[in-house]
């Protein structure tokens, strides 16, 4: 395959995968699993798996897209909590932060870069280990999902706590407690989603990857 080919397969690819990113962002329904009292969202997921098929800085844009797909759900559609996602509203009287804009996407982007390198540096590390890649792949979907999850929430601690915890209504004093939940809960079971998407998806687009080479 020549370089120019390769560039357009690339190029072809990012589009598919940032269109599957904002299918699952604006079509109700799609970009959620219900786990009983909870939700995992997917939204995230293409974003892992464009970083350890297409690599960090095509893993970054589609971080950058889903970044994009938060902002503009949580300004047109917005809930009580949206003011950490866009300065575009000003449920919590903030005035339009842009702080906010750190955490939409920020994390997001990451998400499309640490998912490369832990595949990568497992694979490495694991030498002529039997079953590496599917190990391998199974940390990543969990780094990528974690990274979402802890920075966001992190962030949201630093940045806004005082008016989350009033959005909530919850006292100030009880917020770290509940975003730890949040992340033990819902990041976890996000996590166990993303890893097992990304390793099944990512092993099919490897055969697929081998073959176009050959």
């Amino acid at each position: 395959m020549t370089n120019t080919s390769r560039k357009s397969t690339e190029i072809a690819q990012l589009a598919l995968f940032s269109a599957l990113i904002i299918m699952l962002a604006f079509i109700p329904g799609i970009g959620y699993i219900p786990l009983g009292v909870t939700r995992a969202t997917i939204i995230h997921v293409p974003v892992i798996i464009g970083s350890i098929v297409l690599g960090p800085k095509m893993g970054a844009i589609l971080g950058g897209v889903f970044g994009l797909t938060s902002l503009i759900n949580n300004t047109i559609a917005p809930t009580v909590t949206s003011f950490v996602f866009t300065p575009f509203y000003d449920g919590a009287g903030l005035g339009g932060n842009p702080l906010s804009l750190i955490i939409c996407f920020v994390p997001r982007i990451l998400i499309g870069v640490t998912p490369y390198f832990a595949f990568k540096g497992l694979m490495r590390l694991f030498g002529k280990i039997k079953g590496k890649e599917t190990i391998s792949l199974v940390i990543a979907g969990i780094c990528g999902a974690m990274t979402n999850t802890i920075l966001v929430m992190s962030m949201i601690y630093l940045f806004f706590g005082e008016s989350y915890a009033a959005a909530k209504e919850i006292p100030y004093d009880a917020l770290l407690g509940v975003i730890l939940g949040i992340v033990g809960v819902n990041g976890v079971l996000e996590a166990i989603t993303a890893a097992v998407l990304a390793c099944v998806i990512c092993k099919v687009l490897f055969q697929i990857q081998k073959r176009t080479k050959a």
